[in-house]
Order: structure tokens, then C-alpha cells, then sequence
């Protein structure tokens, strides 16, 4: 069954993989991009979008998000999931495999492509564990991960701690073509912290991860990237020392790209005051000096991505004393108004450098369908509008978690139409 045509008509078009930047007419037919041009005529039996005064973009990509199922329902399911992430303008996300069982063979891999099908919002694209049972002792199997739909391996929430693990993954995943994913973090000199080691930790009596914990993870990626030639992807960068040393690595040639999440390019650890557990998240937020440093790695490229790190929690168990509390805050449903209200607007970094980062990016980072408005590319497009004025609001999120420090937050831009395949999936 083909889907009815779809005319966008008059809205600001910027796509980076083309060098666009205009007002066109976007005509979407059987799920592709049909043609991008000027004052199109009428097309034969299109519903029409007037997009007078919005931006219309590539789909936007959130390579990281935390979808819960299975095993953790009660947080996330793939499909509350991808509904949200429709909601938040993302016609597609990368699921992590730290569910409940971990996603470390074929049949899970195959149950999250299904289960985001089924779901008829964002597409979803799962990554696999870089080793069974993310116990970061043995490879999983890697080939046949890919081959159900994987797009590439990690063991997010945990870092890989095994030097010659990760060199195994690095070697073994060029065959594939597929990154190496690592959340970079070395637990002997992170282990029992809670937030960021510096003033406000102390102050608060809170044990602290220090900055080198990031950097030396980050640093050992890297030599390790160099040493095999495979390609890694440096998850949440938090730290100054951390940009520094992707920016020194890719001078030099390595296969190494990063991602930044908009909490760590807005806010610092004095957003912990008071034991916020909403502000408590792993890696923690930094001083002010690292928040700067993480945005200017996004606005010259050292970080290619901005990701959200989706990680959805039930309000009991935030609720607990701040050292038992769970890591991680939701993002999908806030990213592109922080991003645009907060960085673009303010000029911290330009709209094609945000849609880049959230789109085109994503994309050639881990070879995914989009990312491109170029005719025959898939139908799937964002469109916001970057007047609307918005305060965040947890209690109207379609997740199922609720866990932000941004509630109450006036945002800039807003989603409008997440269209995926040509289909409207969220019209806000």
C-alpha cells in the first residue's frame, strides 16, 4: 500500500548535506523524497503542509536513548519510546542494549526491530552489546548482532574496562563497517562517586568523580582506535580534557567521533544544590569551564553529534537519597528546544551547525537511512517552528518517566510535524 503524497509548502528548508538553506516546496511520495524546489504546482491527490515561517529539516537522529524494554517497563517501552521521541521531532533513535536481559544476541536484536515497527513512531535502530551479558569479560557475537539489524556495538552504562576486550571489538568490528560505541569512564577512580568531584561536591559532602576518570577512558579509546585503525564513538563527552583529546586525535587522522548531550552543553554541577537527584546523571555535570569546552567541541565539529542519553527513570526511585538514586535524566521530548533556544538563539552555534549535529551527523556516524533532504532519500523530515515560545512541562510528556532538571525551563522552537516514511507520525 503506498502512502498519499505529501506537499510541504513554503517553509525555511536547511539541510548541511546539501549546503541548503531557503524557502522551498518539499514533495514526499511513497516514502521518499520526491523533488525540493521553488514554488512547486499543485501535486495529484497531496495533502498539503503550509510551512510559512517554519524550518523545515532532515529527520532529526538521536543516536542514544535508553528505551528500557525489556525488563524495565515500568521507566520506558519501546513504543512509549519512540512516541516521545516523535514528539520531540526525531523521526529515528539508537536503542542501548543495558535492558533486562541485555540485548547480546540475534533474537533480542530482532525483538527491538520489531517492537519499533510495531510502533509506528520514530524508527529504532538497536545497537548490541560489545560483550555478553555487558560483563565486559567475553565478545558477544558481534557478526550476528549486526546481521539481525544492529547497527553497532556497545555496553552504554558500563564502560568497557578490558584494554584487550576493546581491542578485540575494534579489530573485529571493521569486517562490518560498524563503530565501536564506549561510554568513557575508568571505575577504579570513579567508583562510589556521585556527582562531580570539585567545589560543590565537597561542600555538599558527596564523593565526586574526578575529570581524569573521563579523560584517561577517552585517551585509552583513542590509542586503541589508532593502534587497529577500527572506528570508535566517544559517548556524552563531559569534559574539557576529553574534547582536547578527540580534536588532537582526529588532527592526526584517527577514526574517532564524539557526542555531547544538551544537559552537559547547559548546565554544571550547581545544578546538584540542594541534592537534586533530577540533576544527578553519570557522566556527572561539570564545572563551568567543561560546559564551555563541550559546546565549543560541538560548534567546531571535534564533537560531531548532540545526543540526548534518553534515560528514563520512575519517580520512586529518583525520590531515594541522592547517593542511592539512579543516573540519568529523560531528553527526548526537550532537546531541540534547548538546543535551539538556548544555543542557536543565543548564537552560540548557527542553525545548520544544529542541524547538522542532530541530523545529518548521526546519520554518517553510524550509516543510517537520512540525514539528507536529496531526492530518493527517505521521506523523513522534521518541521518546527522556531517561534514558539514553550515552558517545559514534565507532567505533559509522552514518556513514561517524568525525570528532567529542566522543568520550568522557557524553551524556543518547537516540533510541529515529525513525518517518517512520508507519514505523518506526531503533529503538534
Amino acid at each position: 500500500m503506498t502512502s498519499r503524497p505529501l506537499l510541504i509548502r513554503g517553509g525555511r528548508v536547511v539541510d548541511p548535506s546539501q549546503d541548503l538553506d531557503g524557502v522551498l516546496d518539499l514533495l514526499l511520495v511513497n516514502g521518499a523524497v520526491f523533488s525540493l524546489v521553488e514554488n512547486a504546482g499543485p501535486a495529484v491527490d497531496a495533502r498539503e503542509i503550509d510551512a510559512t515561517g517554519m524550518i523545515v529539516t532532515p529527520g532529526l537522529i538521536d543516536p542514544h536513548v535508553h528505551l528500557r524494554e525489556p525488563g524495565q517497563e515500568h521507566k520506558e517501552t519501546i513504543a512509549t519510546g519512540a512516541k516521545a521521541a516523535a514528539a520531540g521531532g526525531f523521526t529515528a533513535v539508537c536503542s542501548m542494549p543495558n535492558t533486562d536481559p541485555p540485548i547480546d544476541d540475534p533474537a533480542a536484536v530482532g525483538f527491538v526491530v520489531a517492537e519499533g515497527k510495531k510502533a509506528g513512531a520514530a524508527r529504532v535502530y538497536p545497537m548490541g552489546a560489545i560483550s555478553e551479558g555487558m560483563d565486559g569479560k567475553a565478545l558477544s557475537e558481534i557478526g550476528e548482532l549486526i546481521e539481525a539489524g544492529a547497527v553497532a556495538v556497545t555496553d552504554d552504562g558500563l564502560p568497557v574496562m578490558d584494554s584487550g576486550l576493546m581491542r578485540l571489538a575494534l579489530e573485529y568490528t571493521q569486517a562490518f563497517g560498524v563503530p565501536v560505541v564506549d561510554h568513557p569512564e575508568d571505575l577504579t577512580l570513579s567508583r562510589d562517586g556521585t556527582m562531580n568531584e570539585g567545589l560543590v561536591s565537597s561542600r555538599l559532602g558527596l564523593k565526586g568523580k574526578p575529570n581524569a576518570a573521563e579523560d584517561i577512558h577517552i585517551i585509552r579509546d583513542i590509542l586503541l582506535a589508532e593502534l587497529t585503525g577500527g572506528r570508535i564513538h566517544i559517548q556524552h563527552v563531559s569534559t574539557r580534557g576529553g574534547v582536547e583529546a578527540i580534536r588532537s586525535a582526529k588532527a592526526r587522522g584517527v577514526q574517532v567521533t564524539g557526542e555531547a548531550s544538551p544537559h552537559h552543553m547547559l548546565l554544571t554541577d550547581g545544578a546538584v544544590e540542594g541534592y537534586r537527584t533530577e540533576a544527578k546523571m553519570n557522566p556527572p555535570l561539570r564545572s563551568a569551564e567543561d560546559r564551555d569546552a563541550v559546546q565549543a567541541g560541538v560548534k567546531d565539529g571535534t564533537l560531531d553529534i548532540i545526543a540526548t542519553d534518553h534515560a528514563p527513570h520512575h519517580y520512586d526511585e529518583k525520590e531515594a537519597a541522592f547517593a542511592d538514586a539512579p543516573n540519568g535524566i529523560v531528553g527526548l521530548e526537550t532537546s531541540l528546544g534547548l538546543v535551539f533556544g538556548h544555543l542557536v538563539d543565543e548564537g552560540l552555534i548557527d542553525l545548520s551547525t544544529m542541524v547538522d549535529r542532530m541530523s545529518v551527523a548521526p546519520a554518517k556516524v553510524f550509516n543510517l537511512p537520512g540525514g539528507t533532504l536529496a531526492v530518493g532519500s527517505p521521506a523523513d523530515v522534521t518541521i518546527f517552528d522556531p517561534n514558539a515560545e514553550w515552558e517545559v512541562d514534565p507532567s505533559t510528556f509522552v514518556s513514561k518517566s517524568k525525570n528532567t532538571p529542566f522543568g520550568g525551563w522557557k524553551l524556543k522552537g518547537k516540533p510541529k510535524y515529525t513525518i517518517v516514511g512520508g507519514e505523518v507520525v506526531f503533529e503538534g
